[in-house]
């Protein structure tokens, strides 16, 4: 008869080489689950989208055998013209949390009623749709600069979401959200699926191998929370400085146009109009949070009176980098 320890180790080195097949094995349907629940979900600033073309994966906790770990939310480019991106989602099993992958199709199917923001507010997705072989924005919700991509449009739209699950990320149980398949989205989880992509799996692979992602290390509040593309992270630090900065080159945004604020006056996740880069947003219930308005300029102090009979020169003031075009929060 084998030993406890030995059994343990058994039942160690089985779970081990099933998360080494993720995401791959949970497409499969091979699904891993986990006693406990994952952390919630961080606020974070959507980037703006690189090019046209790219799709918006949301950001969600996986699981590796060192616990829970963050995989940024990220641009990618699709498999083919006309299919979108269902988000995987954490759901209560009976007995263990059970993590369901996503995948894409041509409609979005049922992600556990979550709330992942950017146009995923826990059923269906608006954040946009294809016309004419060509992905069209939804600019009310998507962080576009319409001066390089063109096709984009408008459509207001609001998203109720129970303030105590504006944040939650995973589905059923105590104190999950409490959601059921429409039978819009039974129909659509019936269609033919394309797996995630080898760029989505590389980034699942470099969130992974990133140390301070883990939830033991970050105490659920990841740093690295977005990433424009695969392999270009950019960080969203959420405190009350309302910094915002590039991960790649530790560019700090000055606070007149900072965004992030995680506990501020001026956060709203449910049913807040917002106003950015000349687009009316509506965030309803978006986990990230709204632009910050900036606070009212202080006094210039006047200047002292010169002695001499010149002026003196001013100063050359550097360049200011060009600045991307405010990132615009979730939904």
């Amino acid at each position: 008869m084998k030993s406890p320890f030995a059994l343990r180790s058994i039942r160690t080195s089985i779970v081990a080489m099933a998360l080494a097949l993720v995401p791959a094995a949970s497409f499969a349907g091979v699904f891993i689950s986990v006693g406990f629940a994952p952390p919630a979900l961080p606020v974070y600033v959507q980037p703006v989208c690189p090019g046209d073309g790219y799709l918006w994966n949301p950001g969600y906790w996986a699981y590796g055998p060192e616990g829970y770990y963050w995989v940024p939310g990220v641009w990618v480019q699709p498999p083919m013209v006309g299919v979108l991106w269902t988000p995987g989602y954490w759901g209560w099993g009976g007995s263990a949390f059970i993590f369901h992958a996503g995948y894409w199709g041509p409609h979005v199917g049922f992600y556990g009623g979550i709330n992942y923001g950017f146009g995923y507010g826990g059923v269906g997705f608006v954040g946009g749709r294809w016309d004419g072989g060509h992905f069209a924005y939804n600019t009310a919700v998507m962080n576009v600069n319409r001066t390089v991509i063109h096709n984009t449009y408008v459509e207001n739209v609001h998203v109720t979401v129970n303030p105590a699950y504006a944040h939650t990320s995973f589905s059923g149980g105590a104190g999950g959200v409490q959601a059921h398949a429409s039978a819009q989205e039974m129909a659509a989880a019936r269609e033919n699926h394309i797996p995630p992509t080898a760029e989505q799996t590389q980034h699942v692979q470099l969130a992974h191998a990133d140390r301070s992602n883990f939830a033991s290390a970050n105490g659920g509040h990841p740093t690295h929370v977005t990433a424009f593309t695969v392999n270009n992270y950019r960080s969203t630090t959420v405190n009350n400085n309302r910094n915002v900065s590039n991960v790649n080159n530790s560019t700090h945004v000055n606070n007149t146009t900072n965004t992030a604020v995680h506990n501020g006056a001026t956060n709203v996740h449910n049913g807040q109009t917002n106003v950015a880069n000349g687009n009316h947003d509506t965030a309803g219930a978006n986990h990230p949070a709204p632009q910050a308005q900036p606070s009212h300029p202080q006094p210039q102090a006047r200047p002292q009176p010169q002695t001499q009979s010149r002026p003196q020169p001013q100063a050359r003031q550097a360049p200011r980098p060009e600045e991307h075009e405010a990132e615009r929060p979730r939904r």
